[in-house]
C-alpha cells in the first residue's frame, strides 16, 4: 500500500535492478572512453575511471573482470556507434553519440584529439593482447565486426566484372582505414577524410590493371625466410 502511494506521488516507477545495473555499466563505459583517450591504456586506472563515473572501484569489478574487459566494452561502444548497420564510410564522419569532454560541444580539433588519443590507447592494448591468446581472440571478434561492416559496403557496391572476392576487398578497405590512422598517429603523414574516402572508392572501382604480376614480399614472409636461412646455417654448422 505504501509502495502504491509512493509510485502515485512520484508519477513514475522506480528503475529496476537490471535498469540500474545497465545505467551503471553505461556510465562506466563512457568514463572509460574519456579516461583511456586522455591517459592512454597503461596509465588509466580502474579507480580513476570509477571516480570519473561517480562510483567506487567496486562498481567496476561488479560489471567487468578488469581493465582489459572494460577496454573491450569501450571498443564495442565505438563499433556500435561508428560501424553500425547504417554506417557509410563515404559520408563525412559525425561525432553524434560520441561523448566529448564538453558535453558534445567540442569543435573539430577536440574531436580529432579524441580520435588520436583513443587510437594511441588502442595501439597499447593491441600490443598487450597480442601476447595473450584469450585477449587476441576477443580482439579478433571486434576486428571481424569491422570487416563485416566493410564487407556489407563492398557487397552493395560490387561491380559485375569484379573478380576479387568480397572478403578480400573488405580486408583491403580495413587495411587502408587502419593504415591511414597509423600514419596519423606516428606523425609521419596525415590523410584527410576526403583522401581516405577516395581511396576506399578506388578499391571498389579500381582503374584497369597494368598486368604487372610482380608483388612485394610482405614483412611476415621476409621474417619467415630469414628464420629459414638462419636454421639452414645452423644445420650446416653442425
Amino acid at each position: 500500500m505504501i509502495g502504491m502511494v509512493q509510485s502515485k506521488s512520484s508519477g513514475k516507477t522506480p528503475p529496476s535492478r537490471a535498469e540500474r545495473q545497465r545505467a551503471t555499466r553505461e556510465a562506466l563505459v563512457m568514463a572509460a572512453l574519456l579516461t583511456f583517450t586522455r591517459d592512454g591504456y597503461h596509465r588509466a586506472s580502474l579507480e580513476g575511471i570509477a571516480h570519473e563515473a561517480g562510483f567506487s572501484k567496486g562498481a567496476v569489478y561488479s560489471n567487468f573482470d578488469g581493465k582489459a574487459e572494460l577496454f573491450l566494452a569501450v571498443m564495442d561502444y565505438n563499433l556500435e556507434k561508428l560501424r553500425g548497420q547504417d554506417w557509410d564510410p563515404f559520408q563525412a564522419p559525425a561525432t553524434h553519440g560520441v561523448p566529448t569532454p564538453d558535453d558534445g560541444q567540442a569543435d573539430d580539433e577536440d574531436a580529432a584529439q579524441m580520435v588520436r588519443g583513443f587510437g594511441l590507447a588502442t595501439l597499447e592494448f593491441i600490443a598487450i593482447a597480442a601476447r595473450d591468446f584469450e585477449l587476441t581472440r576477443k580482439l579478433g571478434t571486434r576486428v571481424q565486426r569491422m570487416l563485416d561492416a566493410y564487407k556489407r559496403v563492398a557487397a552493395d557496391a560490387r561491380a559485375d566484372d569484379e573478380d576479387l572476392p568480397v572478403d578480400r576487398v573488405a580486408q583491403l578497405m580495413v587495411a587502408l582505414d587502419q593504415g591511414a590512422s597509423l600514419l596519423a598517429l606516428t606523425g609521419v603523414a596525415s590523410l584527410d577524410g576526403g583522401a581516405i574516402r577516395s581511396g576506399l572508392r578506388r578499391l571498389l572501382d579500381p582503374p584497369p590493371a597494368d598486368n604487372d604480376d610482380a608483388s612485394p614480399i610482405s614483412d611476415v614472409e621476409r621474417v619467415r625466410r630469414l628464420m629459414g636461412d638462419v636454421s639452414d646455417e645452423e644445420e650446416n654448422q653442425e
